[in-house]
């Protein structure tokens, strides 16, 4: 987890979490629409890493802007990573989702280590598209600047 002021993460508010995933990663795409679908309370905005405003927040946490490895979530002032921001999200969903905070007894070594285990080989698994795929018009405002996605 990282920290720094949130006031100077660029793109972000100090309210508000935002999800960034990996815009040629399939996987990740469906994770993003299973937040677009799920997240009831519209507790999230997306931005692609590849995105201007994805490489500015990674830029800001000290994160590389051209190798992804993880999913990262902003939330207040604070950069998570791997299994702990996967598990922020499922809290965030509530229920039924919030459930899945059981894996916390799981110590975070090991929890990171099944992490990196899907997103080291999401591309072989999953697969890779060749471009950032553009958020449906409907889900426009979702991400962060209306059309981040699309870079």
């Amino acid at each position: 987890m990282n920290q720094k002021p949130t006031a100077g993460v660029p793109h972000i508010n100090s309210d508000d979490n935002v999800i960034l995933f990996d815009g040629v990663c399939k996987l990740c795409n469906a994770w993003s629409n299973f937040i677009i679908q799920h997240d009831k309370q519209r507790c999230f905005k997306l931005a692609s890493v590849q995105s201007q405003q994805g490489k500015d927040i990674l830029q800001h946490f000290d994160y590389p802007t051209d190798c992804y490895k993880t999913m990262l979530v902003v939330s207040g002032n604070q950069c998570f990573e791997k299994s702990d921001s996967f598990l922020l999200v499922m809290q965030k969903l509530g229920w039924p989702w919030k459930v899945l905070l059981v894996f916390k007894i799981i110590p975070k070594a090991l929890r990171d280590w099944m992490y990196d285990r899907i997103a080291l080989n999401r591309y072989q698994i999953f697969g890779k598209y060749d471009y950032c795929i553009l958020p449906n018009p409907d889900h426009d405002q979702r991400y962060l600047d209306g059309n981040s996605a699309a870079e």
